[in-house]
């Protein structure tokens, strides 16, 4: 499954009248709580890295794609517009980009 794959199966299930879902449920609780488990699985999946099973980190890398895909539908952000970012960041060099950012 690709990410574009995932991000229109949340789309759907955010709009999907009459359907229980985990996705639908999530999303009804608003930005603060997508990001609130968006976070929880990044920690999870940092702590699942320094560990010796590969299993796990595959595991809590796929709750960490999903769970970022359903605050980006949260929060109304395209996919590509996160690609588009990315595609230019890397027209320069790391180091030059973190350099250009404020702060």
């Amino acid at each position: 499954m690709t990410l574009e794959q995932l991000a229109a199966i949340v789309a759907r299930r955010a709009t999907g009248e009459g359907e229980a879902s985990y996705t639908r449920t999530l999303l009804a609780k608003g930005v603060a709580k997508c990001a609130q488990k968006l976070g929880e699985e990044a920690v999870e999946t940092a702590l699942a890295a320094v560990g010796a099973d590969t299993k796990a980190v595959i595991s809590e890398t796929a709750d960490l794609l999903y769970h970022l895909v359903v605050l980006l539908q949260a929060r109304g952000v395209p996919l590509e517009d996160v690609y588009a970012e990315l595609a230019r960041r890397t027209r320069q060099s790391g180091l030059e980009e973190k350099a250009s950012r404020p702060g």
